[in-house]
């Protein structure tokens, strides 16, 4: 049985995080280096960005994780090391210079970096800054190293759960920063996570790539896919669980605990979206099978005109047909229902493809809600989707307009 805990990266036994401010920042009160640290060597398991322009610290990493293993993720903020000439030099640096500073091989370093694109990363706050970040390691460090990854995020984004594998209590946890450049495929985002599970690189491997396909490939803020985001896994195997190595109830039971701290990351990132006000989540139901009922929710969570009806709380549910229509998925638009929900109720506002009578005042209520629900009824199968994704408003235009400056 899966259970949240408290914790965050640092809730599974033998690791460690940090988070510091070292000067790439201008901003002396935002922290810009962030740090993961297991005590023992890790399994490790990555999924990257779609995005043929890839950072640098991307492809490092992918050197890093070819023999499935990691033992300390180092992340700076407020430059992407992206486009840059000497990138792939100054992410190396930075696991040379952490490599000097931990007992750790620098080839055992994940490293990342998120901000802005083509702007030359000065290695030298980095260097005079991990001393530091490496004496602030701290079992109650996840926070700090949440806060030490975002960019526009406006709250840290942190799950924990636990579950039983083996007969072992194990625990899973995970970071993550994410606002805007949010779009599947995946990555479009930085996270992070720890487990004390013993799986080997396969079925870690497996595992993630699974999970993503219907979690954080669900999840659209701006439809923009950014260049240098990944999610990455480290198992350092210190639960004592007998060794997952092949699928069965061990391997179910780490896919539902990675679930649910994917899951609950995704929700974040989306309701944190640049300038967002809502939460928008599209739950399809009846589709003819899962890839449809997939291409439906993501049509629908990326109209940019159904997230500022959201964000304006009108039920121009007209709006969802039309980014049904438009999606591609094989769809017969006279058996589509269409309902709004949150907290303050639910509304049915479509049937068999056609309006029904609703009260506009109910539904402005209920769209008044932080969180909201689409539904959508394909009445055409048994399969189903979810994707996430929030409203579109004022404050977004304002804080791209001005991003880099």
């Amino acid at each position: 049985m899966t259970k949240r805990i408290e914790g965050g990266i640092c809730a599974a036994k033998g690791f460690t995080a940090a988070g510091i401010h070292c000067g790439i920042r201008k901003n002396k009160t935002k922290r810009d280096l962030s740090l993961i640290y297991s005590e023992v060597p890790a399994t490790a398991a990555a999924v990257y960005t779609t995005n043929l322009v890839k950072g640098a610290p991307l492809l490092v990493t992918k050197e890093h994780l070819a023999n499935g293993c990691a033992q300390a993720v180092i992340c700076n903020s407020g430059n992407a090391n992206t486009c840059n000439a000497d990138g792939p030099e100054i992410a190396r640096a930075m696991c040379a210079l952490l490599a000097k500073a931990l007992p750790v091989s620098a080839d055992d370093v994940v490293v990342a970096s998120t901000g802005v694109i083509g702007q030359p990363l000065d290695i030298a706050p980095i260097a005079a800054g991990i001393p530091a970040l490496v004496a602030a390691l701290s079992p109650d460090g996840s926070d700090e190293a949440a806060e030490g990854i975002m960019t526009t995020d406006t709250v840290k984004k942190e799950v924990a759960v636990s579950f039983t594998a083996g007969g072992k209590e194990c625990r899973i946890g995970g970071i993550a920063k994410g606002s805007g450049m949010i779009h599947p495929n995946m990555a479009t985002m930085l996270v992070f996570i720890t487990t004390d599970a013993a799986i080997s690189p396969a079925m870690l491997q497996k595992a993630l790539s699974g999970d993503v396909a219907n979690t954080f490939n669900m999840v659209s803020v701006d439809g923009d896919t950014s260049t240098n985001d990944m999610v990455t896994v480290l198992a350092n195997g210190m639960a004592g669980n007998a060794p997952i190595t092949e699928e069965g109830d061990d391997f179910a039971a780490f896919m539902e605990a990675l679930n649910t701290v994917t899951v609950g990351l995704c929700r974040m990132i989306a309701g944190d979206g640049e300038g967002a006000t809502k939460l928008l989540e599209c739950a399809v139901q009846g589709a003819a099978d899962e890839a449809t009922a997939k291409t439906v929710a993501k049509s629908v969570i990326c109209s940019s005109l159904l997230k500022a009806a959201m964000f304006g709380a009108d039920a121009n549910w007209g709006r969802v047909l039309c980014a049904i229509g438009y999606s591609g998925a094989d769809v017969d638009v006279t058996k589509i229902d269409v309902s709004f929900s949150s907290a303050a109720g639910e509304i049915t506002v479509c049937r068999s493809g056609a309006g029904v009578e609703f009260s506009e005042e109910e539904a402005k209520k209920i769209l008044s809600e932080k969180e909201i629900v689409i539904g959508v009824g394909l009445n055409s199968g048994a399969a189903s989707a979810v994707a996430w994704g929030c409203d579109l408003t004022y404050d977004y235009v304002r804080i791209n307009g001005d991003y880099r400056t």
